[in-house]
């Protein structure tokens, strides 16, 4: 069985409890108190970070890297695309959220005003370039709901929470935000504390 060291409003272990709940297996999740970390995730993750998967033997940490074990382990439903061009794109896409949006979640979380509003002014712009995509297609890849929907999903719930205001624009990107919101594995793998991030 899967165990997955999860921090109850920590964006990255969102993705991950997501992916679980998407495949419908057994797992077990350890909230993970991120003020007071267990002695033991250091032992697991050198960065002393949540999330953390365990199997047996392996210990895997780092968001996408966990939901592509999962992924390879569980393969229905398929999140990532079975073609390894659409794949190569997924990995490519995965990798410009972390450095374009992402990245900056820190800086909102924990640094200064003047960081924290850059982070913002960063995140939005990011999201208003890619709203438009939406308006021609249901998920970010196609019709299809795919990892890239599920990396995007826990930025898109906390926009209230990091005080991001998206421009009228972005109107089909609330659209579609409201689309994965509605899914059933996504509203099961809201902790308490996330369910109150938005109003």
């Amino acid at each position: 069985m899967m165990t997955l060291y999860s921090g109850t409003t920590c964006p990255f272990s969102q993705r991950c409890r997501i992916v679980l709940y998407e495949k419908g297996m057994d797992f077990q999740i350890v909230d993970v108190d991120l003020f007071n970390k267990p002695e033991d995730l250091a032992v697991m993750n050198p960065y002393n970070q949540v999330p953390v998967l365990v199997e047996r033997d392996l210990i895997l940490y780092e968001s996408n890297i966990i939901n592509e074990y999962i992924d390879d382990r569980f393969p229905h439903p398929q999140l990532m695309p079975a073609d390894p061009v659409m794949r190569a794109r997924a990995r490519l896409f995965l990798y410009r959220f972390e450095n374009e949006m992402f990245g900056h979640v820190h800086a909102i979380e924990k640094g200064t005003q003047k960081q924290a509003e850059k982070g913002r002014q960063v995140i939005r712009d990011a999201l208003t370039q890619i709203s438009p995509v939406f308006a021609k297609q249901k998920f970010m890849l196609g019709d299809e709901f795919t990892m890239l929907d599920v990396a995007i999903a826990p930025l898109l719930w906390r926009l209230d929470h990091y005080d991001i205001q998206l421009p009228k624009q972005a109107a089909p990107l609330m659209k579609y935000a409201e689309r994965l919101f509605s899914r059933p594995a996504y509203i099961d793998a809201l902790t308490a504390s996330e369910k109150v991030m938005r109003k």
